[in-house]
């Protein structure tokens, strides 16, 4: 059987019946943890306890599947993961066709976040199996298609077998290719990837219609995070403006190529906070300005950012009851679940201390 990712279309859908999936996934919504589980799973003893708590929860069956290799956070890690792929698949398997549209075109942004792991697991000469840990297949790639890619050679290989299966990235992996071979920079094939995606994305929801504004917002948010953030980097490497003009992307809302170049040319921080300050992403990094000093990390305004996508999403399910809000509010939540359980779990597994564990998470 080929390995090949079926594609479906629905472009021609009308929109209708949202009131059947969008009360079915108000009921997942409900089953969700709460901050008070957190809490108390963050004071659990040790990794066996948050093993023996979390299997009373929905994620139990997944978790029989995994423990079964060990009971350690590995093995947690992996169920996590398994659910989170899971329930995506269950929500994108009932939602009417408008709805479908709009979320696979949303959630097309993990391909590029798994094919990039692709990349640096084969540039890094890992094998197939330590490539895997790190994917989240919760795009239309499924774990048997990355697996597949994972399995090639080297990077041309996955590039080539990419080209054979007519993989919509196909075109941009090989142009990032070529640039790669001249600068030996896997960040060029990266950069083609972002760039495909936000077009093709972009494309995709170019339609009229309320749900379908809804959807672009959250994709100018997110090209507006990975401006800023590329923004943080090139201040700190003290980057030429043209390398800065690289690895702007288009598509964004509130950050122009204009305000980038400006960001990405001043001299320290506290100028990108002050430059900021006015749009929609000026308070939340404020809100991190101090811990970025403490920890000097730009890791702090990414986390700080996606944190600020998280709530809008979530905002979003707070409008229209009959719209495709509800599922981008949903989905947005159970993943920030999935992150935070993941990071509980490895802050367990090794002895990160209470605080600094709970300080990690992003709890609403």
């Amino acid at each position: 059987m080929s390995p090949t990712p079926a594609k479906t279309d629905y472009s021609q859908s009308s929109g209708k019946d949202y009131g059947y999936a969008n009360a079915r996934i108000r009921g997942m919504k409900s089953r969700l943890l709460d901050n008070a589980y957190f809490d108390a799973l963050i004071a659990t003893p040790d990794i066996q306890r948050l093993i023996q708590d979390l299997s009373e929860t929905e994620y139990g069956p997944d978790l029989e599947d995994t423990l079964i290799h060990g009971r350690d956070a590995a093995a947690v890690d992996e169920a996590l993961k398994n659910n989170m792929v899971r329930t995506f698949q269950k929500v994108l398997g009932f939602l009417n066709p408008e709805a479908a549209y709009l979320m696979t075109t949303l959630l097309g942004r993990w391909d590029v976040f798994n094919i990039k792991t692709v990349l640096r697991g084969k540039q890094m000469h890992l094998t197939t199996a330590e490539i895997a840990e790190g994917m989240l297949p919760a795009g239309q790639l499924s774990l048997v298609d990355l697996e597949a890619l994972a399995m090639q050679d080297d990077i041309r290989a996955i590039v080539d077998t990419a080209v054979t299966w007519g993989l919509p990235y196909a075109s941009a992996l090989r142009e990032g290719h070529t640039a790669f071979m001249k600068s030996g920079e896997l960040a060029d094939m990266e950069l083609a990837l972002d760039r495909y995606y936000t077009m093709w994305a972009a494309d995709r929801l170019s339609r009229r219609g309320a749900n379908t504004a809804l959807a672009r917002r959250i994709l100018a948010i997110q090209v507006d995070i990975s401006n800023l953030v590329m923004a943080f980097r090139l201040l700190s490497a003290d980057a030429p403006q043209e390398t800065a003009d690289t690895f702007f992307l288009e598509g964004g809302a509130d950050v122009s190529i204009d305000l980038y170049r400006e960001l990405a040319s001043m001299s320290d921080i506290d100028e990108v906070l002050d430059r900021m300050r006015g749009t929609p992403y000026g308070r939340p990094l404020d809100d991190v300005a101090m811990k970025y000093l403490e920890e000097n990390s730009i890791a702090v305004f990414e986390r700080a950012l996606e944190d600020y996508l998280m709530r809008r999403a979530l905002g979003f399910g707070r409008g229209d009851p009959l719209g495709v809000g509800v599922a981008i509010a949903y989905l947005w939540a159970k993943q920030n679940e999935i992150t935070n359980l993941r990071i509980v779990v490895k802050g367990k597994s090794v002895g990160m201390p209470v605080e600094r564990v709970r300080g990690e998470l992003i709890l609403v």
